[in-house]
């Protein structure tokens, strides 16, 4: 039949079948419902989800941010609800509802953050998830009729809120508001539909006939073939690295513990004036990531700081936006995320091994940017290190840890396998560090030959950037 000749009821029977074909096809979907106070949002869900197997939807409600939500970043909290692959979710209000609470009132819209929305949902979508969003619209008439029937009922009382009331009172800069931040966040990929449901049985049925006609497209779509990729000249950054530079050993011994205590003040300062820090460090295995970790943390009170291991996304990972696993570990304000690899295995291991087709790989490079300015918009430290070795130490090293038995637990197959393709990942990491290095998350290269002039050079790094971001805020105040 004809979905536009069903009836609301059978659309709604025949929305079951298409969410048992979303989930065999591992299709991701994100309904997301904003809108004024009173519109309905609750009931127009409800009309949606009468018929579909709650197994594989979650409702999702947002309100006014908990303190810990107000500590992480602006998205945060929206990462770690998203619908896994075949999942829906349903969002009542999202992270549009920031334009929305009075203290925006007069303010207009805020640019990175309208910028880091825009950047989400086409990393999302790109990555095969389906977004719909719905804006519902009453008049002022209808919202003041809604109002009084709950404010006025013993039983429902308790539902009215300031928010109720505010946009009552301020109808028209509400108004106002509303039409910019749809205008300005309508794309082609997670376009707005702006439905009146002053007639709730309409609405809701204009709604079903949305959701179905985008999900039966998006089943019917075909993926794109992918594209070549433009030609680049990507320098070689790693052969103009001088491995060969030293520190004498009586010099490290002088220069370390100093440094480690005041790395130590420096983290509670950071602490102190809520100044949250996110470091990645990668480099070649075997090249000193975990000691040079260890050196730059050994002082620091292990309650502002977590070390996060990456591996290989487990099969939950895989279920999500790559990204998904890295957002959830993210430091609340005045604490400190170390990622022992990192987001950049996408650029890496998986451009090399195959795990990623070139086209996602090639996609992240501008992902991975949107990202990490998101971290400095919510005001981060972001500092990445890359420990640059060459073939003969890591060999030397690879053979080193075979032969201690305290440490060959760390050497694997895939390390050795890895070696074998050297120069395709010397040419993945030099792309990588010229497309991803920026003024507010820079990459380090740390000249990895000699492990002590490695450790010094991450500890002064550190020290040096937690200093310059003091200063800024003293001057800022």
């Amino acid at each position: 039949m004809n979905p536009q000749d069903m009836s609301r009821k059978e659309l709604s029977k025949d929305l079951a079948r298409l969410q048992r074909e979303i989930k065999d096809k591992g299709i991701p979907v994100l309904v997301i419902f904003e809108g004024w106070e009173n519109a309905g949002k609750g009931r127009m869900i409800q009309a949606l989800i009468r018929d579909m197997d709650p197994r594989s939807f979650k409702v999702q409600v947002f309100d006014t941010p908990t303190d810990e939500e107000n500590r992480k970043p602006f998205l945060w909290r929206f990462w770690n609800r998203f619908p896994k692959r075949g999942d829906f979710a349903f969002f009542d209000r999202s992270y549009y509802q920031t334009f929305t609470e009075t203290h925006l009132l007069g303010r207009g819209l805020e640019q990175d953050n309208l910028k880091d929305i825009f950047d989400l949902e086409r990393s999302l979508t790109a990555d095969g998830m389906l977004i719909l969003k719905f804006f519902l619209v009453v008049s002022r008439q209808v919202q003041i009729e809604r109002h009084n029937e709950v404010a006025f009922n013993p039983a429902t009382a308790f539902r009215v809120t300031q928010r109720d009331l505010d946009q009552i009172g301020n109808y028209d800069a509400f108004e106002k508001l509303f039409d910019q931040m749809l205008k300005n966040t309508s794309s082609d990929f997670a376009p707005w539909h702006i439905v009146d449901t002053s007639n709730e049985k309409h609405a809701a049925e204009e709604i079903l006939r949305i959701v179905h006609r985008s999900l039966t497209d998006a089943l019917a779509s075909e993926k794109k073939p992918a594209t070549s990729r433009d030609i680049m000249d990507i320098p070689n950054l790693l052969s103009e690295v001088d491995l060969d530079v030293r520190i004498e050993k009586s010099v490290y011994e002088q220069k370390l513990d100093p440094l480690q205590e005041k790395a130590k003040d420096l983290a509670y300062t950071l602490y102190t004036r809520k100044i949250p820090t996110v470091l990645v460090f990668e480099g070649w295995d075997a090249a000193g990531k975990g000691g040079a970790i260890k050196r730059l943390t050994r002082e620091m009170d292990p309650r502002g700081y977590e070390v996060v291991p990456i591996a290989a996304p487990t099969p939950v990972e895989h279920q999500y936006h790559y990204l998904w696993r890295f957002f959830v570990h993210l430091p609340k304000t005045g604490h400190m995320t170390i990622f022992d690899r990192s987001w950049y295995g996408r650029l890496m291991v998986e451009r090399v091994e195959g795990f990623a087709q070139p086209e996602e790989w090639d996609r992240a490079f501008e992902e991975i940017n949107e990202f990490e300015e998101h971290l400095s918009n919510w005001g981060a430290i972001v500092l990445k290190f890359f420990i640059h070795i060459d073939p003969d130490t890591q060999l030397e090293r690879f053979e080193a840890r075979e032969e201690d038995e305290s440490k060959n637990y760390k050497i694997t197959d895939e390390d050795w396998r890895n070696r074998d393709k050297w120069y395709e990942y010397e040419e993945a990491i030099n792309e990588m560090l010229w497309r991803t290095d920026t003024s507010r998350a820079p990459w380090i290269i740390v000249e990895g030959n000699q492990k002590e002039h490695a450790r010094i050079k991450v500890l002064e790094t550190f020290i040096n950037a937690a200093e310059k971001r003091l200063e800024e805020e003293y001057y800022d105040q």
